[in-house]
């Protein structure tokens, strides 16, 4: 088990769409025989302390959500305000990977710098993107909009293990894209680790099975292993869109779309 932390930040899970008629058959590549529903939320999430904000991911917007027939909730930006948090003010902002529902409206963050592995950008833009199968989940512009920021001097790169915050780090993980990255907070409650989608739902992870849309199983099945080494046990891997994490966390106040991942369980 990793040491004890010892700076502490808050840690919450904003959702702004879902996917409701997904199965589960959608969602493994080896389904059950016995399929049944198995919605599809979608996350952004953010870290608050030590004089710090940084977020994670910054979703889609309600034009990609009508595309890709996904119901849209509200704008993260929305879901980020309703924290006492303000899009425009961000200085730090952790692209997992460039994913259509990860990396839309990086618009909304006009003063940050975007954190993103070299692998990524190397996958997002090099020849796998030759493969319709591959760049299905990506939206080019969201592609070209990190290119800009890179001229732009706004990305920094990282090349495995970065740190973004004091003990706040991000790891390169892959299996899913060519340079998804997780993130590794400390909170009271000890190491939490921002899984995002190393593992979609706890039931990938803990079953070791993968989900379908994947660039390299192998890896996957090894970011679980990473995953786990990095938190310190089961419930401190937060996937990147169980609908489980909102029933399992307590909600902040009057938000019931949005929970404290730093808390202890409620169930």
């Amino acid at each position: 088990m990793p040491d004890r932390p010892t700076p502490s930040y808050e840690v919450y899970a904003l959702r702004y769409a879902t996917a409701p008629e997904r199965k589960s058959q959608d969602n493994f590549i080896f389904p059950d025989i016995h399929d049944a529903p198995m919605p599809l939320d979608f996350y952004i999430w953010a870290i608050r302390g030590q004089g710090r904000t940084i977020v994670l991911d910054t979703g889609f917007s309600e034009a990609a959500a009508k595309r890709r027939q996904r119901v849209f909730l509200r704008s993260p930006g929305a879901a980020l305000d309703a924290i006492g948090i303000d899009a425009a003010a961000v200085q730090d902002v952790v692209i997992s990977h460039l994913h259509y529902d990860h990396a839309g409206n990086m618009d909304l963050f006009p003063r940050a710098t975007f954190h993103l592995q070299d692998a990524e950008m190397a996958y997002s833009t090099g020849r796998c993107m030759c493969h319709a199968v591959l760049r299905r989940p990506m939206e080019v512009e969201d592609v070209l909009t990190a290119v800009r920021h890179v001229y732009a001097d706004r990305v920094r790169f990282h090349d495995g293990t970065g740190e973004i915050a004091p003990d706040v780090t991000v790891h390169l993980v892959g299996g899913h894209s060519g340079g998804l990255q997780v993130v590794r907070v400390p909170t009271a409650r000890g190491w939490v680790v921002l899984a995002n989608d190393a593992t979609h739902f706890w039931a990938n992870i803990r079953n070791r099975s993968p989900f379908p849309l994947v660039a390299d199983v192998g890896r996957m099945l090894e970011g679980f292993r990473i995953v786990e080494e990095l938190a310190d046990g089961p419930d401190h891997i937060i996937p990147g869109h169980d609908p489980l994490v909102l029933t399992r966390f307590p909600a902040v106040k009057g938000q019931p779309e949005i929970v404290r991942l730093d808390a202890p369980p409620t169930g």
